[in-house]
Order: structure tokens, then sequence, then C-alpha cells
């Protein structure tokens, strides 16, 4: 896979820094059911890299230590880690809010069948990836069959509760482009989706989160590919709004990766880029000892995905 950063590591983005710690998102490994396009994490069926029990206890710790109340898990596929389940009943017996950023085929795949059951027992937001309406666009971005399956788990989620408001299950969806650009405004987009897709499924969601693909391990691969590299980040140069930084979503949060090394976020971690883009890596051992809130972000060109447009984040659009 060929490695954007050389071409991204020197940046005139502005200087942020961290004002408050909300949210650790923990990325329980990269193991996947499916290898999409646009993932920026390079997840698949045949990574083995996985969260153990002892770093995701460090980070209960550190959310009972700097007062976390949301913890965020991401993948790969979160739930196909053996410890999944173990961790967000810890997190909730803690009174810590849980979001589960689902790849909702998992709930189609052969021993995965107590995924909706176990999330809405224990009322874990579900963040599930549907980058489109069109059968033809999810097929072609994550793989046949992959619409189907999809719209499959969420009727099964809607029948357990989510995307109802009287239930308090939140159900919220999440957009990527299908290639090198920005995405449509989200409050136009969403109103599309809950109209198609109650009207041709019956299915009912919460919001829809828009989120723009990021330069970076296989999306920014198939950019070097094509040609499209520079285009794309000129793009998403020209794009930039300076109001958006004050809701980028490094600035109250820290991700964590599956050895329990420290990142400003997601993306950073991908790339490498240590925690306040310092030359060594900190670990959720190093935060406990300091107790201290780490202020300096780590940036470089990809930053300005976050930024461009109507802003993006892991909450979807900033404006």
């Amino acid at each position: 896979m060929r490695d954007t950063w050389p071409l991204l590591v020197k940046t005139e983005f502005p200087a942020i820094a961290r004002d408050r710690l909300d949210t650790l998102q923990l990325n329980l490994g990269y193991l996947c059911n499916l290898s999409c396009v646009h993932c920026h994490v390079g997840a698949g069926p045949n990574r083995k890299e996985l969260m153990d029990r002892a770093t995701m206890e460090q980070a209960l710790a550190v959310c009972r230590q700097f007062g976390i109340k949301t913890l965020d898990l991401t993948g790969g596929s979160p739930e196909m880690n053996p410890e999944f389940r173990w961790l967000v009943r810890e997190a909730k017996a803690q009174g810590i809010h849980v979001m589960d950023r689902l790849n909702p085929t998992i709930m189609e795949e052969p021993g995965y069948e107590w995924v909706g059951d176990f999330l809405a027992g224990h009322q874990v937001e579900a963040v599930a990836s549907l980058p489109c309406y069109s059968k033809d666009n999810v097929d072609a971005q994550r793989g046949n069959g992959v619409f189907e399956a999809s719209i499959s788990a969420l009727q099964k989620l809607n029948a357990l509760g989510y995307g109802d408001p009287a239930t308090g299950l939140e159900l919220n969806l999440v957009y990527n482009p299908l290639g090198p650009a920005l995405p449509p405004e989200q409050k136009v987009l969403e109103a599309d989706y809950k109209q198609l897709l109650s009207d041709e499924f019956g299915i009912c969601f919460n919001q829809l989160f828009t989120i723009t693909n990021m330069p970076i391990k296989r999306f920014g691969a198939i950019l070097m590919a094509r040609g499209q590299f520079k285009e794309y980040m000129a793009l998403l140069k020209n794009a930039y709004h300076q109001e958006n930084l004050k809701g980028v979503m490094c600035r109250s949060l820290i991700s964590v990766d599956y050895r329990g090394y420290l990142y400003d976020c997601d993306f950073n971690q991908m790339l490498g880029l240590p925690l306040g883009g310092c030359e060594a890596n900190t670990h959720l051992s190093s935060l406990l000892e300091t107790g201290k809130l780490p202020r300096r972000i780590g940036i470089a060109d990809h930053c300005y995905g976050c930024t461009a447009g109507q802003g993006s984040s892991c909450g979807g659009a900033l404006n």
C-alpha cells in the first residue's frame, strides 16, 4: 500500500490545542469482515491486531481519572474483538455512554447473531455505516451483497427499538462519498436518506453523519494510483473554512490504538503521528501517571479534510 504520509507531513494547517477531554475513542483492532475501498484503517478479514483486556482496563481507568463520559468504540468491526462484550459491560457499570461504530453486515455473519440484542440490552448507541441508499454505490464501495445485508441488519435494529425516540435507543447512520469529493450538505442528504429508507424498506434512524474521506491508507493509495491525490488535496484546501476549527473532534477527544498508544484522532493513529505530534509515543499508562490533559495536537495536511466545506468529524458535519 502506497504511503501518503511524505506528501502530508509538510503543512500550513493552523496550530490547534485540546481544550477538554469528553471522549476516549478506542480502536479495538483492525479485524473486519469487509475490506472497503474508502477505509482509512486498512481493515479486513486477515488482520490480526486486537486490543487485549489489560489495555481496556487501562482505558477504563483513564475514563475514571479524567471523568470521561463517552467511550467511542471503533475498528475494524469492534464486535469481532473477543473482549468487546466485557468492555461494554464494564463501561456501562461505570456510567459511561458507549458508542459502537457498527458495520451492520457483521450482524449477518455466522456467530455474530448476538450483536443487536446485546447492543440494545446495554443501551449502546449504534453508529452504523451505510455509505449510500443506492445498492449499486454501496456494493461498489464495500462489495457485492453488502447493501442487502446492511438493510437486513438495520431492520433488525429497528425491530429492537433502535431509531424510535420513545425507546432511547439511538441509531445514527454514516455516509462516505464514493470517490474524491466532499460530502453533500448533511441535512439535505439526511432528509433523502430518511424518506427513501422509510419508503422502500421501512427503516427509521435518528441522524445521518456525513464524513469526508481522508487521503490516507487504502483510500490514499487509490488516489495515488489513479493520479488523483494532488487534485483531491487541492479540493480540501480550497474548501477550508476557519470557523470549523473550533469544532474539530481532536479538541475534545483522544484516540487509542489496539496497543494502548495515544493519538489526537483516528486519522493520526493510522498515519503513526503520535499524540501532540511528538516523536515518541505516549501510552495510556503515561496518562494515568501524569494525570494531565494533553493540550498540543499533532497536525498535517490531511487535517484539511476535517475543516473543508461543512466540516467533518466522527459526529458528522460541523456546521
